[in-house]
């Protein structure tokens, strides 16, 4: 099983949407809530190469982007290879 990291914000609905998709798959995932822990931003900022909306997901420490970046990989049959890596 990969290694999913996800920064949120508690009142994001594409946070809830991501988290969603990834609990109905089964798959645990570290939450880094950035706006009960500001200080995590500037770490997300950074791994993100500059994205500073959320969610930002990274699996397996590689960054895959945001809710629509993990549903279009959904969509693609290409989700479940990289969480089952």
């Amino acid at each position: 099983m990969s290694n999913v990291e996800i920064y949120t914000k508690g009142y994001c609905p594409y946070c809830h949407r991501a988290k969603a998709l990834l609990e109905s798959k089964g798959i645990e995932y570290i939450e880094y809530p950035i706006d009960k822990q500001p200080d995590l931003r500037e770490e997300m900022i950074t791994r993100a190469n500059g994205g500073y909306t959320v969610p930002q997901i990274f699996i397996d420490g590689k960054h895959i982007g945001g809710c629509d970046d993990m549903f279009a990989l959904e969509t693609k049959n290409a989700l479940d290879p990289l969480l089952n890596a």
